[in-house]
């Protein structure tokens, strides 16, 4: 199928590679800018640009398509099909009916759960059994469009949102190579979402983050995960911001209030409910260390409150 591809990070880049490895044609990618990266603000391209230009494909940069000045060379590149993963930019109506298949989108949840830019670490932060991929037909609202199919997601007790979204970037490029089989062959049938159900996945930013020990063992620990790799969960003390890379649900037998250190080893701290056991802190303006070191270079002890 003669593809026209749009899309940035790297979840982009991998099924950009799947649809390559599986013989389609990319007629052309559509991504991002290069923006500075790392201290150094080197200028850097985004991970599709830079798997794009290593298989000679054409890439277009624009700042937006909705001022319509892309039109025409989308037109001319005459696709079958655009293929949307994670492009950061609004594709304007004018552009959803231009190829034959129209406008289809890799949407890492199990729509109409969690629509918006954070879907799996939403889907984290609740504490969910399970998350998934839909690809689904784009039209004019936000992730609203028909479903044509959907690949379920089993999430880890433990796992945090970057890992699963390193599972769930796999199984979703091999799914869209599977909703492309199927779509030419005319095996998909459109399913309208239920509305009335939608929820939405907002971005995260470093001030939601925190969490206080009043709240349930359970949601830190969800909190911890979902916020992971970032924008990082932490609690605050004495002024300082603690970042917590890893924990775990524990028992609060003395039934201590919260904020009470009621072990060392692991460093455990009572929660609203339970406690939680910090594996791996972060000090404001240190290195990740293990809770038990943290708690040793403080000074703690056995009944102390942060």
């Amino acid at each position: 199928m003669k593809i026209l591809f749009m899309g940035t990070p790297d979840i982009a880049a991998e099924s950009l590679e799947a649809l390559l490895q599986a013989g389609h044609e990319i007629c052309a990618v559509f991504t991002r800018r290069d923006k500075p990266v790392g201290r150094k603000q080197i200028l850097t391209a985004p991970p599709v640009k830079q798997l794009a230009e290593q298989h000679g494909i054409p890439v277009y940069q624009p700042r937006t398509l909705r001022d319509g000045s892309s039109d025409d060379l989308i037109r001319d590149l005459a696709p079958e099909i655009i293929v949307v993963v994670a492009y950061g930019c609004i594709i304007p109506p004018q552009l959803l009916h231009v190829a034959k298949y129209g406008c289809i989108n890799l949407h890492v949840s199990l729509l109409p759960q969690y629509r918006g830019s954070a879907p799996i670490q939403w889907a984290v932060l609740h504490g969910d059994a399970q998350t998934g991929v839909s690809i689904m037909q784009l039209d004019e609202g936000l992730d609203t469009g028909d479903v044509l199919m959907v690949e379920p997601v089993d999430i880890e007790p433990e796992e945090t949102s970057g890992q699963l979204f390193d599972r769930v970037s796999a199984i979703g490029a091999k799914t869209l190579v599977k909703a492309l089989e199927k779509l030419q062959a005319g095996e998909l049938h459109p399913q309208p979402q239920d509305h009335a159900k939608a929820t939405l996945a907002p971005p995260l930013n470093k001030e939601m983050a925190q969490f206080t020990f009043t709240q349930e063992a359970a949601q830190i620990h969800n909190w911890v995960r979902g916020m992971n790799p970032w924008p990082v969960a932490w609690f605050e003390q004495n002024g300082k911001r603690i970042k917590v890379l890893e924990c775990r649900v524990a028992e609060n037998e003395s039934g201590a209030l919260p904020g009470t250190v009621v072990s060392l080893k692991p460093l455990t701290i009572a929660a609203g409910s339970g406690a939680v056991a910090l594996l791996t802190v972060t000090p404001e303006g240190g290195k990740p260390m293990a809770g038990t070191a943290w708690a040793a270079g403080r000074r703690l002890k056995v009944g102390d409150s942060l």
